[in-house]
């Protein structure tokens, strides 16, 4: 990478997607998440621009949170668990695989 070229750091639709279906299952079942986690949902489900030191954290949360996938309930619609809701507000899947890809382009970047 030049130092002319610039970065999107505007997540992918799908994680967007993800951060919506996490927000409107934390609403309809009262679980899931911080208020970190609500605010990162927010960022995301409008697409904003993400600094590097937040897709290091996005990065950062999913290592962490793995584990929640072991849970019971994860992955039911019907009754979600916590870490289920949690792990859609940072995106889901989609959205560690794109906070991954995007650290390796960033790597230590400074925020501007």
């Amino acid at each position: 990478m030049t130092d002319t070229e610039e970065i999107d750091l505007r997540c992918p639709q799908i994680v967007a997607d993800n951060a919506a279906k996490g927000l409107r299952l934390r609403q309809q079942f009262g679980r899931g998440g911080t208020e970190i986690g609500v605010a990162r949902a927010t960022e995301l489900k409008s697409r904003k621009n993400l600094s590097p030191s937040t897709i290091r954290r996005m990065v950062s949360y999913f290592a962490r949170h793995e584990v929640d996938k072991k849970g019971r309930n994860y992955g039911n619609e019907d009754n979600p668990s916590a870490g289920y809701i949690a792990w859609l507000l940072w995106g889901g899947d989609e959205g560690r695989a794109w906070a991954l890809d995007m650290k390796k382009k960033v790597g230590n970047a400074p925020d501007i």
